[in-house]
């Protein structure tokens, strides 16, 4: 199903108690504005606004199901973005978003959100492609893990765990934004919707065998991000290594570069088999932390100098 092109809110425009400046992003399911509130302080706002279902045209500000069919499945995709807001308001976390509104308006719902000054993981990952150090690694991912594990607390999962989706503030602290519950909930309700997860980040459950979703699904999805910290780019999509898994494992690609435990750790939390990877955030924080591991182990030059013609490469 093509996605519409839809039309953002107008710059200047007053949204409740807010005022939107521009827009700052999104995708196929929502838009991201920065606004700004009746105190004049600076908060990003998504808007449900899912492509696949709906259409916003010039000079309106109202959102329409291009079909009866569509505006069932966005009548229920709206109540499970409406209900992840709620339940995201309830986590007050500095690796966690902030979310300190949700409403109803324009016949859509909006998530407001604390604005973060910063950059992406993808973008320092692009920034500083193959010169990455481990203790860099260790140290976003470890703060992340405190993040992600108040999330599992409050019984909730992430879904969409992915370098574009993990922020460095400017003050070198990572934040999860994102989140991905509604999207899964969605696809998984309405099968006619395209599946509305990120090949390569995705957990093979997330294909397949959803009712075996829980915190290792999200584990997967952190070994992803870690191997493309590496690597530069995503590992193999999970679909297409249950088919021929051709992912060359961390402990090969990177032996010598970086320690053995934090290569081994990656390869562990990307095992297909869910019940092989970390079944928590605890555990895998707890290796993280272990800066004492952080010695690689002794590569020979040819394999080195095989390892920067590689990265040339790319």
């Amino acid at each position: 199903m093509a996605t519409q092109p839809n039309q953002a809110l107008p710059n200047g425009y007053r949204l409740n108690e807010y005022t939107i400046v521009r827009k700052i992003g999104g995708g196929g399911f929502s838009m991201v504005y920065l606004a700004r509130d009746d105190n004049n302080q600076s908060v990003a706002i998504k808007e449900y606004l899912p492509g696949q279902l709906v259409l916003r045209t010039e000079g309106s500000v109202l959102v329409q199901a291009s079909s009866t069919e569509n505006n069932n499945i966005f009548r229920h995709g709206m109540k499970c973005f409406f209900e992840e807001g709620r339940a995201l308001a309830c986590i007050d976390h500095p690796n966690v978003i902030r979310v300190t509104n949700f409403f109803r308006a324009n016949d859509t719902v909006y998530m407001v959100m604390r604005f973060e000054r910063g950059k992406t993981l993808q973008q320092h990952i692009q920034a500083n492609r193959g010169t990455i150090r481990e203790s860099f690694i260790r140290r976003v991912f470890a703060q992340l893990m405190n993040g992600l594990r108040e999330v599992h607390t409050h019984k909730l999962l992430h879904l969409d765990i992915k370098p574009s989706n993990l922020y460095i503030r400017l003050d070198g602290s990572p934040v999860l934004i994102d989140f991905g519950a509604a999207r899964q909930t969605l696809s998984q309700e309405e099968t006619k919707l395209q599946p509305m997860y990120t090949p390569g980040f995705a957990a093979p459950e997330q294909y397949h065998n959803r009712e075996r979703l829980g915190p290792w699904t999200d584990i997967y999805s952190v070994g992803a991000s870690l191997y493309a910290s590496l690597a530069g780019y995503p590992p193999q999509a999970a679909d297409a290594r249950l088919l021929n898994d051709n992912l060359v494992p961390a402990t090969v690609n990177w032996r010598g570069a970086y320690s053995d435990q934090l290569l081994e750790t990656i390869d562990q939390c990307l095992k297909l088999n869910y019940m092989e990877r970390p079944q928590s955030v605890f555990s895998l924080q707890k290796v993280l932390m272990d800066n004492t591991a952080m010695k690689p182990s002794r590569t020979s030059l040819l394999t080195s100098i095989k390892r920067s013609l590689s990265r040339e490469l790319f």
